[in-house]
């Protein structure tokens, strides 16, 4: 059933897609591989549930997202095509066999991802750090990273998370602040988010931290620009940029499609920030194989010093 925040809104006229947003069916043997074992193991994945335009490329080259926590989620954000509602418990037995899938995958890097759990006392982030140490365990030549909820800023909530120990740990600030409450839950904060990597870049783990903005909701480049600083300042190593595109009639509508040209710019921008790596393009999303092989690049040199 919709929820009060699935109707639509006052939104900018419907526009078609420009060219550059076509992508190719996906298709071959790396792709069937994973889509077999997904389909077998009943794994959630963000690149189904979102319907990422990516979903063959990164199947296809050996990496996935999956989704942790099952399929319903407690936030109702407006862009997002995850179903909202009351999820059931959480599967204890999760974590193991996500690790066995990916194992049996020998997947170079996964993302790990979950839907916000605000029923839980600790939002799902003891559920994140099982999930952790068993891919570590079993798959110890695979790089984890997890994109996490905010967990309410919560930080022992965020420590349990951070002392599991992945390699990578995301959280998405999405878009600027004028626009995160029309386009975020009302319990998402622009800058409880700030606050969020923050305090993953600060902990003695060491963590490489990133974020991802979505751009073509009305934002203008001066905000842009500042997020962009807000988020540097705040620590993050790896920024990626990408156009939203509107899931479905329910969701907010595109304001405009951005040009590769406009990000061209915007990553130019961003780099001379001071930024480890900046990912920028229509079809880029929070995970995106250029910034995966970045970083899975940075994981190697660590190891070989």
């Amino acid at each position: 059933m919709a929820t009060p925040d699935r109707f639509p809104l006052p939104q900018a006229p419907k526009t078609h897609k420009p060219d550059w947003l076509k992508v190719r069916l996906p298709h071959g043997e790396g792709y069937e591989k994973v889509k077999a074992t997904v389909r077998r193991t009943k794994l959630a994945t963000v690149c189904e549930e979102a319907r990422c335009p990516n979903i063959a490329e990164c199947w296809g080259g050996g990496t996935a997202t999956v989704m942790l926590m099952g399929e319903v989620c407690t936030r109702a954000c407006r862009f997002c095509h995850v179903k909202v509602g009351a999820p059931l418990p959480l599967d204890p037995q999760e974590p193991e066999q996500l690790a066995q899938a990916v194992k049996e995958l020998a997947l170079k890097y996964i993302v790990v991802t979950s839907v916000n759990r605000d029923d839980r006392p600790d939002g799902g982030a003891a559920h994140f750090a099982a999930a952790i140490r068993a891919l570590r365990r079993e798959s110890p030549s695979t790089t984890v990273e997890v994109l996490i909820p905010d967990f309410q800023g919560v930080e022992r909530d965020l420590a349990t998370v951070a002392e599991a120990h992945p390699h990578v740990v995301a959280h998405n600030i999405e878009t600027v602040e004028r626009l995160t409450p029309t386009v975020r839950d009302r319990r998402a904060g622009y800058h409880q988010s700030l606050q969020v990597l923050a305090y993953l870049k600060a902990r003695p783990q060491k963590l490489y931290t990133k974020s991802s903005v979505m751009v073509g909701l009305g934002e203008t480049e001066a905000e842009l620009l500042q997020t962009f600083q807000q988020l540097r300042a705040a620590g993050v190593d790896v920024l990626t940029l990408g156009q939203y595109l509107q899931p479905s009639q329910y969701h907010l509508r595109v304001a405009r499609f951005v040009t590769p040209a406009e990000f061209d710019r915007y990553r130019q921008a961003a780099a001379e920030m001071g930024f480890l790596y900046v990912a920028a393009g229509p079809l880029v999303r929070s995970s995106y194989r250029a910034a995966e092989f970045f970083l899975q690049g940075l994981m190697e040199q660590g190891r070989h010093a």
